[in-house]
């Protein structure tokens, strides 16, 4: 097997044997079962997998899950439970920045990163801060629009 591995996972302390060389996104996936984070492109490039480690965003496709041990991650199926998702759902949703949804759940993540730093950011630091995650369908316009709806309504929340 492994070490155990001690990390708090959407809230909640986790523990688990296995190999600490293991991809964080193979055991969010396949010991977690939890699928928000997606495999995309596998080398850090997409940002289909990114997930929140300590509040900062990171691909989860590079990180060895023997780092996390003692922090605190956070994927799209943790951060759905907050009033920050809703605020940003309902703008994705208004500014039709979801089509196909693979790329959804890492550029709800990135935004969230952003907002968390920068309650009020300019279109160019929203572009900068989604610049590690690839949508193939929207052409990241809507996705900027969403993230400004969404620092407009949720003001205060930040």
């Amino acid at each position: 097997m492994g070490p155990k591995i001690d990390f708090t996972l959407n809230s909640r302390p986790v523990s688990l044997e296995t190999d600490p060389l293991r991809r964080l996104l193979d055991v969010l996936r396949e010991d977690f079962e939890l699928t928000g984070p997606k495999e995309g492109c596998g080398e850090g490039e997409c940002g289909a997998c990114s997930i929140l480690l300590n509040g900062r965003l990171i691909n989860s496709c590079l990180t060895p899950v023997g780092t996390v041990a003692g922090q605190e991650i956070t994927t799209i199926e943790g951060f759905r439970l907050t009033e920050r998702f809703k605020v940003l759902d309902k703008a994705f949703a208004d500014a039709g920045a979801v089509q196909c949804g693979y790329c959804t759940p890492g550029m709800v993540m990135a935004a969230e990163a952003l907002l968390r730093k920068n309650s009020k950011p300019s279109e160019m630091a929203i572009r900068e801060a989604i610049s590690g995650n690839l949508c193939r369908c929207t052409g990241y316009g809507m996705i900027v629009e969403a993230i400004q709806l969404a620092a407009e309504r949720g003001e205060g929340l930040w």
